[in-house]
């Protein structure tokens, strides 16, 4: 039977990508330096084995003939979305899929080298190349898929985003945050004036950082039987469900950015963690593309770990592992930190008010790059008249700070970006709904009991795969399509006057 040939061949699928995902993972966290060369050709062979595996020529008549076989709707919803990934698939040839994952993989080694000095002349001519098959593919991609090659790529990451749909979308983020940023500020200003805001001084070792930032990963719901945390150059979560790898940065003359990282990268976790079980070989049930990956990362980090709520209970733990500087903080001590606002260079370290601008600017400068407006050349130059315009910040001479701070685009994730955004303004309409079905809920977190907000955000949304589209997804959890003003009301209600 033509659906028996499918299900074995998504088990031999999932155990290809399985490797891939922790090969991956292992070159950013454990490989040494000298494993690069060896390490990219590998991935380029798994890849090109994986990509000529998945789009064989009778897996097209084992699709048209299973549609004949199917006896019920997991099924169905199963072989629709394998035939969404196969055609999506199909759109490149297995030695374009070589080629471009060496590439790719050479990229973000030379990026890890050159970031911390930020060479930017040094990155710059991988980034050509990377930059250089990213517009073959994306022309690939848009012949076939029928879209325009920007939106081709971001199909890659979130099916159904389309830039004429985001761009009005971000068009009214902007000018909403560009009218409230100086309220925010402001309003920031005269809270400070009655309370100042105390100095985080003295050094926090690694060891006590690492400790606080499992202890409160787990108690957000993350199991570490099925999954670690290391330490990259940029945090992420990689590997598979059943073997998640969670990574932050750290510094010693300051914890929070790499505990925001860890509960950030947490939601990942969970949401990989929370898919289905029954079916797993089959596509879907992954995750429903980036931006709702994105929305339980940042309805962790934001939703949750900057609410009063959340450090009723985390203070305790604070000050176990942070020691005798904070043994007299209060709840609002820590919460003056975790919600300033304050115009950074640095987007993973951006509140809230601010992060949306980072990403409205990256996503500006992706878009010229794959239309052949711009040049990979004139990207230090044009961040820095989008910083300055935006926030009033120069990158000008500062590549590390400026255009060479994320690994995406290193590894070829353009299209990408868009995901952040979306997942912030999903994640508050997310909360929201929560809050409806569970007035209560605060109650639960400043005792540190995560349990029924895990119950929901499984039954809503971890538990329902790749069944649903985004927008479908967005209404069966919160029940209605994703509205700007939840967003808007977070922010105002949470930074405003």
């Amino acid at each position: 039977m033509s659906w028996q040939k499918l299900d074995e061949l998504c088990v031999k699928l999932e155990g290809l990508g399985h490797a891939e995902a922790i090969l991956d993972a292992d070159e950013a966290i454990f490989m040494p330096v000298g494993g690069g060369d060896k390490r990219a050709e590998a991935m380029a062979v798994l890849a090109g084995i994986h990509h000529e595996t998945a789009t064989a020529p009778e897996v097209a008549d084992w699709i048209a003939a299973a549609e004949r076989e199917i006896d019920s709707e997991a099924q169905r919803l199963a072989l629709a979305e394998f035939g969404r990934v196969y055609r999506n698939m199909t759109c490149l040839p297995t030695a374009f899929v070589r080629r471009q994952t060496e590439t790719r993989t050479k990229s973000m080694q030379v990026w890890r080298e050159a970031r911390p000095r930020g060479d930017w002349t040094f990155f710059r001519p991988v980034l050509e190349e990377v930059v250089r098959l990213t517009r073959e593919e994306a022309a690939m991609r848009a012949e076939i898929l029928g879209l325009a090659p920007y939106d081709a790529l971001m199909e890659q990451y979130d099916p159904g985003n389309r830039v004429a749909d985001i761009d009005p979308v971000f068009e009214r983020l902007r000018a909403f945050l560009t009218d409230f940023l100086p309220e925010a500020l402001e309003a920031q200003k005269r809270r400070l004036a009655s309370r100042a805001l105390r100095p985080l001084k003295g050094t926090f070792p690694v060891e006590n950082q690492t400790a606080l930032g499992v202890e409160m990963a787990r108690a957000l719901g993350f199991d570490f039987d099925h999954g670690r945390l290391d330490v990259s150059h940029h945090p992420f979560t990689g590997g598979v469900p059943t073997d998640i790898r969670m990574t932050t940065r750290y510094r010693t003359d300051a914890f929070l950015p790499s505990l925001m990282a860890v509960l950030h990268e947490t939601g990942h976790a969970q949401y990989e963690q929370g898919l289905p079980k029954t079916g797993a070989h089959w596509p879907n049930a992954r995750a429903r593309g980036m931006a709702m990956h994105e929305s339980q990362s940042l309805f962790n980090e934001m939703q949750i770990a900057r609410s009063p709520e959340f450090w009723a209970w985390g203070l305790a733990i604070l000050r176990k592992h942070m020691g005798i500087e904070l043994a007299d903080w209060t709840v609002d001590d820590v919460i003056a930190h975790v919600n300033l606002v304050e115009k950074g260079l640095i987007r993973v370290d951006a509140d809230e008010v601010t992060y949306p601008l980072h990403v409205i600017l990256r996503y500006e400068i992706e878009k010229a790059l794959l239309a052949g407006e711009i040049e990979v050349r004139d990207i230090p130059e044009i961040w820095d008249d989008k910083m300055t315009a935006s926030l009033g910040l120069s990158t000008i001479d500062d590549a590390v700070n400026g255009p060479m701070q994320d690994v995406h685009w290193s590894g070829g994730s353009f299209g990408y970006f868009p995901s952040y955004t979306l997942g912030a303004m999903m994640a508050a309409q997310q909360r929201a709904a929560l809050q409806r079905d569970l007035p209560d809920i605060g109650e639960d977190m400043k005792k540190g009991d995560f349990s029924r907000i895990n119950a929901w955000r499984a039954e809503k949304i971890w538990s329902q795969g790749s069944n649903r589209s985004t927008p479908e997804l967005m209404v069966f959890a919160t029940g209605e399509p994703l509205r700007a003003e939840y967003f808007e009301s977070h922010l105002k209600a949470r930074y405003g006057g």
